[in-house]
């Protein structure tokens, strides 16, 4: 399993944000999102091949109670199904973050949260963009039967990143489209696309009053806040 990075500190979005965690971050996507804050496991991934023992023995050896395994994308890797079991059985709580599009081959992975974050069309690359990637980020970005198997455990909180308007008018649709009633609608998170504090508070300024209009959660992104735009946060 190729691993970027494993780091402490503090899960900066959703229904956990604010929790010390330790985050295992993988590298390698089959997406390629035009405003991707981690292309160093995208667009140009790095990072060295680690087993799923040496990653289990690193988590626990921080002593945290809560790991994220994030990426890139984990579950392009079916060692993540593996790396969750072992963790949990230690008694670690385990959030998996996911864009929803893949699944780790015919194992399911089974995790305390399953942190969702399904990419709107506004998310594909131009199509000029070499290897072909506004095609085929736009033909791999939305599996609506991929998303209805992550969910089915019922531990699950759906992130869309939006930019615009039409961005949260495509995200509620796919929301109905999902058929997520109303009591769950609380565990679907609108968080606003952006790098700095500053982008981050102009799209705020209106994304959170639609949020209480739509019955959804709005979702800053404290790291932004808390550590900049920093690697390793």
């Amino acid at each position: 399993m190729r691993i970027a990075e494993i780091y402490a500190s503090l899960q900066g979005e959703g229904l956990l944000a604010g929790t010390p965690c330790v985050f295992v971050r993988a590298s390698g996507c089959n997406l390629r999102c035009t405003w991707c804050d981690t292309p160093f496991t995208s667009w140009a991934p790095e990072g060295d091949e680690w087993s799923v023992s040496r990653i289990a023995d690193r988590v626990m050896a921080s002593g945290m109670r809560h790991a994220v395994i994030t990426g890139g994308e984990p579950l392009l890797f079916e060692e993540t199904v593996e790396l969750s079991a072992r963790l949990r059985a230690a008694g670690i709580h385990v959030t998996v973050e996911t864009a929803g599009s893949v699944l780790p081959g015919t194992r399911r992975v089974e995790a305390d949260l399953m942190s969702i974050s399904p990419k709107l069309a506004s998310s594909a690359p131009a199509a000029a963009v070499p290897g072909n990637w506004g095609r085929r980020h736009e033909a791999a970005r939305r599996r609506d039967d991929v998303l209805r198997t992550l969910m089915h455990p019922g531990r699950w909180q759906l992130k869309f990143v939006v930019d615009s308007r039409a961005d949260l008018a495509e995200a509620v649709d796919w929301v109905a489209a999902l058929g997520i009633d109303d009591r769950d609608r609380r565990r679907v998170l609108m968080m606003p696309q952006g790098r700095s504090a500053p982008e981050l508070g102009r799209t705020a300024a209106w994304l959170e009053a639609a949020c209480r209009e739509h019955g959804f959660r709005f979702a800053p992104r404290h790291h932004i806040d808390w550590f900049g735009h920093a690697r390793g946060t």
